[in-house]
């Protein structure tokens, strides 16, 4: 069998529509969208069709979108140019443990700037409460950040709730929601939301390029200094075939979110039916919210084996899997969401995620499956 990709929590393939009109793109337009003859005036009616589109499809405004190169530079913008617009009215944010490092590293570097942040406990499942954030709201806070959905374990945190909380208080509310799109319904002018991030390579879209939104009348201060592009919120050159292959990815992945929803949950369904067939429903343990969950995210432990061992099994036999942790200096560290849920240890240094997309089928997990059955019974011989 051809190699399995199930990371797809980490980057996508692209989709063959995508690629389609970002080829004809690059070969067919190449003027500086700034640009004011017929070749910068094509350029910009690119980038403003793609922003026209999503604004659309996501149901914002298309000046409460600014297209930045991913995730990481969305959180980013996010929170340093909130606090830096709110800094007179206080210096307090809230957020949780189990966020990306996108933010996590962000608000420690705000700590060293001289803010105050509060990392919000989660339970067992991953999962953050609502009255939790209410008890940690002080008199200066300015600033809430939690994410749609968790990329390492899938569970989905009560954002309408929170945002509520925030709305009533008239606290600014960040929300990463990389992995929520195509597969939640995002409709923000619903969502009691200020800023929230997008990035294209989780949806089969390019990658190096994602997208903030921010509510009309939200502090935004700019982080990178140059043009005038963004309306003045984020220099640089814009990428034309980026935002036009973000658009498209955008587009598909709302219109066809119920199907991919459903082929998400039928692949999670048939992996899981066969590891207990295979090795017993005893044998690994499911880590994340039963009730609240992203499909294609599936985080699984198997007691008795470890993490970096599995991980190796499982790519020599051409199934590219994760932990769910990062990698530092070619060792593998716990992973910061498990920990944060207090897992026990048999259960932290054995973890695998397992995340679907694009491409994969049922007989692929019904090999998964084998694969795992027969590098257990390896390992513990």
């Amino acid at each position: 069998m051809k190699p399995i990709y199930l990371d797809h929590a980490a980057s996508t393939p692209v989709h063959p529509e995508v690629a389609k009109v970002m080829y004809n793109i690059m070969i067919e337009e190449y003027g500086n969208a700034s640009s004011v003859h017929q070749f910068g005036r094509s350029a910009k009616k690119i980038i403003n069709g793609a922003r026209d589109s999503i604004a659309g499809f996501l149901g914002c405004a298309p000046d409460e979108w600014i297209f930045t190169s991913g995730g990481t530079e969305s959180d980013n913008l996010a929170l340093f140019g909130a606090a830096a617009g709110t800094a007179e009215k206080g210096k307090h944010i809230i957020t949780t443990a189990v966020e990306h490092h996108a933010v996590l590293h962000t608000c420690g570097e705000l700590e060293r700037q001289g803010y105050s942040i509060t990392y919000l406990p989660v339970d067992s499942t991953g999962l953050v409460a609502a009255a939790d954030v209410e008890a940690a709201l002080r008199e200066d806070t300015v600033l809430i950040s939690v994410m749609f959905a968790n990329n390492e374990v899938g569970t989905v945190q009560p954002i309408v709730e929170i945002g509520q909380l925030a709305a009533e208080r008239g606290i600014l509310f960040h929300v990463d929601a990389v992995q929520a799109l195509g597969m939640l319904p995002v409709t923000l002018r619903e969502l009691p939301v200020d800023y929230m991030s997008f990035t294209a390579h989780k949806i089969s879209g390019p990658q190096g390029i994602g997208g903030l939104y921010v509510r009309r009348g939200a502090p935004l201060h700019p982080r990178l200094h140059g043009g005038l592009q963004e309306r003045g919120r984020r220099a640089g050159t814009e990428s034309l075939a980026g935002a036009a292959g973000f658009a498209k990815a955008v587009e598909l992945a709302v219109l066809g979110l119920t199907q991919r929803q459903e082929h998400a949950l039928l692949l999670r369904n048939t992996l899981l039916q066969e590891l207990d067939r295979r090795i017993g429903r005893d044998a690994y343990v499911i880590n994340g919210n039963a009730q609240h969950f992203l499909p294609g995210i599936l985080n699984v432990s198997f007691p008795g084996a470890s993490t970096d061992v599995l991980l190796m099994n499982l790519d020599m036999e051409g199934i590219a899997a994760a932990s769910g942790s990062a990698c530092t200096s070619g060792s593998l560290e716990i992973s910061h969401v498990l920990q944060a849920m207090k897992l026990p240890a048999e259960l932290l240094h054995s973890a695998i995620r397992f995340s679907t997309g694009l491409g994969n089928t049922n007989e692929e997990m019904e090999y998964v499956a084998q694969k795992v059955e027969t590098i257990l019974k390896r390992l513990r011989k």
